[in-house]
């Protein structure tokens, strides 16, 4: 299995615990890894600057259904093949939080649902978010790399 590189982000640190891994808690946040082509989905978010559509999962919602809900509000995207890529633990001060992440197909590009949190999407080749990438460390793009390899896995088997 592939090994991630702990990260720090604030006062947070942070790995990657890929699946089969499942975390242990009910995750508080999602990240989807939007996929067109070559491309990866990323969103001017206030506040935050330019990343993948993320944000809290709901009380009465799944992590799944969030990413879907995520990625339509904050990049207008439409997703197929959605797919569970692992979590980060996230810990701060002695607690520990969890956040899943997934890799999608973007299908189709709509207007922004929440404006007032999303000023702008685009869609970037890896190459280019070094330079853009609000959060960018060698963690980081092993995620990006890692949510790629399993949309290009998934589209070896549609063929």
């Amino acid at each position: 299995m592939k090994r991630f590189p702990a990260a720090k982000y604030g006062r947070q640190s942070m790995r990657f615990c890929p699946a089969p891994f499942r975390s242990p808690l009910r995750a508080f946040a999602v990240l989807v890894f939007a996929w067109q082509g070559e491309k990866v989905l990323i969103c001017d978010i206030i506040e935050r600057g330019w990343t993948v559509p993320s944000g809290r999962v709901e009380p009465e919602e799944s992590s799944k259904e969030a990413a879907i809900r995520e990625a339509q509000e904050e990049a207008g995207a439409i997703l197929s093949a959605l797919q569970y890529i692992g979590c980060y633990e996230i810990k701060e001060r002695g607690e520990v939080r969890w956040a899943d992440c997934y890799a999608a197909k973007v299908d189709d590009l709509v207007e922004i649902g929440a404006v007032a949190e999303s000023r702008s999407r685009q869609l970037v080749g890896l190459s280019e978010l070094p330079e853009i990438y609000h959060w960018w460390n060698d963690l980081s793009l092993l995620v990006f790399e890692h949510s790629k390899a399993v949309i290009a896995r998934l589209e070896e088997v549609d063929q």
